[in-house]
């Protein structure tokens, strides 16, 4: 009996190919990214030893990071326009090593603050570049499982953060340096090298990419632009304005959603290891170790509910259940004792971490084209702040009160009225049962952004 392989068709074989040559990258880029950010939470009690940086000054320079980030975010996407992914993404990348890599000369509160703006400033556009680089390379269709992977980087640097910046804090005295000057500039300069690396492997256009034969280009491109024309053809001309875009009702709805998703990411990304220091007899590769399981739970949670959001299409019942999720989490963790704590913490973090990717996939698909790149832009801006609100509001109920126990009541609040909210956003036209997203009618932006149900 003869066989036959099943061959793939261009469009296949061009989306397999970007999942195994770019969405790699992009997530080594990203944890990178995330350990540049939070590697100050390992940090805390010898930046205040040593610098007299206490817990209300961390958390103000945790959170600062986010004003500079939401001032520079949307002026850095318009640049990603102008200059493409490539030099853009690196020039990013880079400039915001460099600046991770100069916590090693911090000597003051003052310098700490500056430097967490400035790498705020330098580290600008880089997520929602990134959105909006997927949205132009690939089908709605497959969008989500890569969003997904790409936001698990997140969780990735958060689970091996521990492991890695624990054993660089043990080389305190190392040639005449403190163990946290260490992890600084280790781990900045990381990020210089890596950012060099995507120079020589990215490219900005689909028409650039010399790793996809002429039928793969083609079928990819066409796939990509056919969806875009969908949503222009359907989309109300009247709301093309950027200016009118950042008024808009809906707007603004997912800018909270976000933002309530934001709150207990970075509350937990920065205050994370102070919470697991509650158990009593730990070390700092112990408290690294055990502040990764949270962040691991996440990844298995976040492909899980992707790859189930890719197949039904409508990610609104993923969303809500992912943000419940993390509020009950959230809330026991709060009430227990320190070791189901950390189990509550786990179950917390697959309901909030899953939350993001579900969450970007609707304006992702939904958004008109010519607004896309700024609308990803002010979300991921305005909902960032809650990087800001987070760690510096723990900040201030752990130096008034001793515990953050008060902080997690608010994120559970926070999470379970942000579920209420995804009710909210409108769906498109032919409602719920309209047909999925990458074969049916495109969703409008009619004065506001649609579910993709």
């Amino acid at each position: 009996m003869a066989f036959t392989r099943n061959s793939a068709t261009p469009l296949d074989s061009a989306v397999s190919k970007f999942f195994r040559r770019v969405v790699p990258l992009l997530i080594i880029m990203l944890i990178c990214n995330q350990l540049d950010r939070a590697n100050i939470g390992y940090a805390t009690k010898y930046l205040e030893a040593d610098v007299g940086i206490g817990a209300a000054a961390y958390g103000f320079g945790a959170g600062i990071f986010f004003v500079a980030y939401a001032i520079f975010e949307l002026p850095s996407n318009m640049l990603l326009e102008k200059f493409g992914a490539r030099i853009w993404l690196t020039r990013i990348m880079v400039s915001w090593g460099l600046v991770a890599a100069a916590m090693v000369f911090v000597r003051s509160a003052e310098m700490f603050y500056v430097l967490r703006f400035l790498l705020g400033a330098t580290e600008a556009g880089f997520f929602p570049a990134v959105i909006f680089y997927l949205a132009k390379w690939l089908p709605n269709a497959h969008r989500g499982r890569a969003t997904a992977l790409f936001v698990a980087g997140s969780s990735v640097a958060a689970a091996i953060s521990g492991p890695i910046s624990g054993p660089l804090l043990t080389m305190n005295g190392l040639l005449g340096l403190h163990g946290w000057q260490w992890m600084f500039g280790i781990e900045g300069l990381l990020s210089v090298v890596v950012g060099a690396i995507a120079y020589l492997l990215l490219d900005s256009r689909i028409t650039d990419a010399k790793w996809l034969d002429d039928a793969e280009r083609t079928a990819l491109s066409e796939a990509v632009e056919a969806e875009e024309q969908r949503i222009v053809a359907t989309s109300d001309k009247r709301t093309l304005s950027r200016w009118r875009m950042l008024a808009d009702p809906q707007m603004l709805l997912f800018c909270w959603i976000y933002f309530a998703i934001q709150l207990s990411i970075y509350a937990n990304t920065f205050w994370l290891p102070t919470i697991v220091r509650r158990i009593h007899g730990l070390g700092d590769v112990t408290v690294g170790l055990l502040s990764a399981l949270p962040w691991l739970s996440a990844v298995v949670a976040m492909y899980v509910t992707a790859r189930i959001g890719d197949r039904r299409g409508n990610r609104r019942p993923l969303l809500i259940g992912s943000l419940l999720t993390a509020a009950v989490g959230t809330y026991l963790a709060a009430v227990v004792s320190p070791w189901p704590a950390l189990v509550f913490l786990c179950i917390a973090a697959m309901g909030f971490k899953s939350a993001s990717p579900l969450f970007w996939s609707i304006p992702q698909s939904t958004l008109h084209p010519l607004v896309l790149a700024p609308a990803i832009a002010v979300i991921n801006s305005l909902g960032n702040l809650g990087g800001f609100v987070a760690p510096y509001g723990f900040g201030l109920i752990k130096s008034s009160t001793g515990t953050v126990t008060w902080g997690l009541y608010a994120l559970a609040a926070a999470s379970a009225l942000a579920a209420a909210s995804v009710l909210l956003i409108r769906r498109r036209r032919g409602g719920p049962a309209a047909t999925s997203e990458s074969t049916g009618p495109a969703p409008h932006f009619d004065g506001g952004a649609a579910d993709p149900a």
